[in-house]
């Protein structure tokens, strides 16, 4: 059963290298695998041979300005099973212009959009190819594909060697894909205002690198800990204002039926999922605001809250302490809308649903 994150890497995968004059130097690459039936029946020993050999780039730099300082930036998107046996990615040029505004962001060389889109779409058709992908599940539909599996591809920057504080100037870019389920289990879906600080103005709030991960990671696990499924980051200024879950954006349905969601700024990361639902939910004649949002008002009123994230998809809140006061929303379970919503988003992405938007493009070997 596939799980939430695993390092279990599939077999294809790209590597490319900027070179000068904006040229990339690209490689589809096929690391060391058997039949996914024959690994699938491997002993944990000797599947683990097969993941170590799957993550082992042996032409990139231990000692880098990534590894030394968390210089770098990510991207993460989903490819869907497809009940007709193909794979769908959704939005990937979506993907592609945020890491290409996040690399120009770091100063360096950026990876252009096609490529980032032509490479996703390969890699995931390459490894569908070989069987190392999810097969759609009719049981799925069941509770509208909040336990669908999917292929998770993960694009990323890796610097030139280097040991003193610098830029990178001849960057990689690396994408792998590993299947997965669900990112939230059902269960717990409590969250907790953290006092730590996810991004400061005129930083790097916006890019998706690497170090901004940091104290998403400890809030989160901090909050985990406590007994809480996530962690809500307040603004650095005064306390107040809701920016973001601990790694994806947060909406509130308030009771006069208004769904507002952080404004995007230089500390708040534009979302892709985010950006979806708001499209969703205005054409579902939903009244849609992006405006600072106090944690007060969101305690005192709202009655729906959920966030969103490329792992996360759509997944409610049941509720919000903050100061040791705690609010249940609703009644502890998904609302109405919130429900809505997600259906939507999952058809489309599952082929349920028509994909009017042409958000979902198909993986080809």
């Amino acid at each position: 059963m596939a799980k939430g994150f695993t390092l279990e890497i599939n077999p294809a995968v790209y590597v490319g290298k900027y070179k000068e004059n904006s040229a990339w130097e690209e490689r589809f690459i096929e690391k060391p695998h058997l039949s996914k039936a024959e690994e699938d029946a491997l002993s944990d020993e000797e599947k683990e041979e097969y993941m170590i050999k799957r993550n082992s780039f042996p032409d990139l730099p231990l000692v880098n300005y990534t590894t030394q300082y968390g210089f770098g930036c990510f991207e993460g998107l989903k490819a869907f099973p497809q009940e007709d046996g193909s794979l769908k990615l959704f939005r990937p040029d979506e993907n592609a212009k945020r890491m290409a505004k996040s690399m120009e962001g770091l100063m360096m060389p950026v990876f252009p959009v096609e490529k980032f889109v032509h490479a996703s779409l390969k890699i995931v058709g390459q490894n569908h190819a070989l069987g190392f992908t999810p097969v759609y599940d009719g049981e799925w539909e069941k509770n509208d594909f909040v336990l669908g599996h999917s292929l998770y591809i993960r694009p990323f920057t890796y610097s030139e060697p280097g040991i003193g504080l610098n830029l990178s100037y001849y960057p990689w870019v690396v994408m792998v894909t590993s299947n997965v389920g669900a990112y939230f289990m059902p269960g717990n879906a409590k969250a907790v205002t953290t006092k730590m600080v996810r991004a400061n103005p005129n930083g790097t709030g916006w890019i998706k690198c690497d170090a901004n991960y940091v104290n998403s990671t400890l809030a989160k696990r901090k909050a985990i800990a406590e007994g809480y499924m996530e962690a809500i980051f307040l603004d650095s200024k005064e306390r107040k204002y809701i920016e973001e879950g601990s790694s994806c954006n947060i909406f509130f349905l308030l009771k006069k039926g208004t769904l507002v969601t952080p404004v995007l700024g230089d500390t708040v990361l534009p979302g892709i999922t985010r950006k979806s639902v708001l499209v969703l939910a205005k054409d579902s004649g939903i009244k849609t605001e992006e405006r600072q949002i106090s944690i007060d008002e969101a305690m005192s009123d709202a009655k729906e809250v959920f966030i969103t994230g490329t792992a996360a998809g759509i997944c409610y809140i049941e509720s919000i302490t903050h100061n040791d006061k705690t609010v249940v929303f609703g009644d502890g379970k998904m609302g109405e809308t919130t429900h809505h919503l997600l259906k939507v988003l999952k058809g489309i992405q599952y082929g349920k649903r028509e994909d009017k938007y042409g958000w979902m493009l198909k993986a080809k070997a």
